[in-house]
C-alpha cells in the first residue's frame, strides 16, 4: 500500500497567484498595471532583434494592403512598382545581406499584405534582408512571406509600432492606400512640420492618385497649413524617380560591399 505524502503545510500559500514569480505571472503580466510594462518589452525586443542584425537605419514604405499583384491595372502598377523600388533601394541603399558591416537604408514595412508585400519581395530579389512591422488585428493578419524571418515582428500597441517605423527612418515612401496608410503617413508629416524628427525626404508615388483623395491647396486657402509645408514632401512616378527624390532630398547611398560567399546570418 502506497503511502500518501502529506501536504506541505504551507501548500494554499504556494498555490496563491500572488505567490507565483512575477516574471511567471500572465495574469500578472496581461494585466492593467502592467500596461507600461508590456510597451517596454514591445520596444525592446524589437530594437534588441534590429541591433544584433546591424539595422541602424530604415527607408520606411507604407501603401494599401488591398492591393493585389494580378489585380486592377492600377493594382498591378503599384505592386511591381514598390516591388522594384525594394530592388533598387536595398541594391543601393547598404542593405545586402552580405555586407560585413552596419545595414542602412534596410526597406521596413508593415509586413502585410499589397505594397508591404510587394516592398519586402522587391528586397527578398535583391538579396537583402527587409523588415515586417505587423501588428495583432482582431481580423488575424498574417505576415507575408518575404520579409526575414529574424526580423518580421509583431506588435499589439499601434503606438511602439509607429515609433519603429520612425526612429531609424532615412526616408519614407508611401504608395496608394487607405485609412490606415493616411493615418501613417501624416503621423510622420506632423512630426516633420513640428521638427519632432529630423529631415527626411518623403516621395508619395502616383501623383494623381494622392491629388485625387487630398485637396492640400484647400488645406492652405482654409489656412490649416503653410505652403511652406507641401515642401515636405514630393511626388514620383517611377521607382527610378523615387530613387532620385530620395537622394536629392539628402538620403546618402552606401557602396555595395564586395559580394562573397559567406551565408548572410547576422
Amino acid at each position: 500500500m502506497t503511502k500518501k505524502t502529506p501536504p506541505h503545510p504551507a501548500a494554499p500559500q504556494m498555490a496563491s497567484p500572488t505567490y507565483r514569480l512575477a516574471s511567471n505571472d500572465q495574469d500578472f503580466i496581461m494585466g492593467p498595471s502592467m500596461r507600461g510594462v508590456r510597451f517596454l518589452l514591445e520596444f525592446a525586443k524589437a530594437d534588441e532583434a534590429l541591433r544584433t542584425w546591424g539595422v541602424r537605419s530604415t527607408i520606411v514604405v507604407f501603401g494599401s494592403a488591398r492591393i493585389q499583384e494580378d489585380g486592377s491595372a492600377d493594382h498591378r502598377r503599384w505592386y511591381a512598382a514598390a516591388r522594384e523600388f525594394g530592388a533598387i533601394a536595398s541594391k543601393r541603399g547598404g542593405a545586402h545581406l552580405s555586407a560585413r558591416r552596419e545595414r542602412h537604408n534596410v526597406i521596413c514595412t508593415g509586413g502585410g499584405p499589397g505594397i508591404m508585400e510587394a516592398a519586402n519581395r522587391g528586397a527578398q530579389d535583391a538579396g537583402a534582408p527587409s523588415i515586417g512591422l505587423n501588428i495583432t488585428l482582431p481580423h488575424e493578419q498574417y505576415p507575408n512571406s518575404y520579409s526575414t524571418p529574424e526580423l518580421t515582428f509583431r506588435f499589439h500597441y499601434f503606438a511602439m509600432r509607429k515609433m519603429h517605423f520612425a526612429m531609424r527612418a532615412n526616408a519614407l515612401v508611401v504608395f496608394p492606400g487607405g485609412f490606415g496608410t493616411l493615418d501613417e503617413l501624416f503621423e510622420l508629416l506632423t512630426l516633420r512640420q513640428t521638427d519632432k524628427s529630423p529631415p527626411i525626404p518623403i516621395v508619395l508615388f502616383d501623383q494623381a492618385y494622392w491629388h485625387s483623395i487630398i485637396n492640400f491647396d484647400a488645406l492652405i486657402a482654409a489656412g490649416m497649413i503653410a505652403k511652406a509645408d507641401l515642401g515636405l514632401f514630393h511626388f514620383a512616378e517611377t521607382p527610378e524617380e523615387v530613387w532620385k527624390c530620395l537622394t536629392d532630398g539628402g538620403l546618402k547611398p552606401y557602396e555595395e560591399p564586395e559580394w562573397d560567399d559567406t551565408p548572410g546570418d547576422p
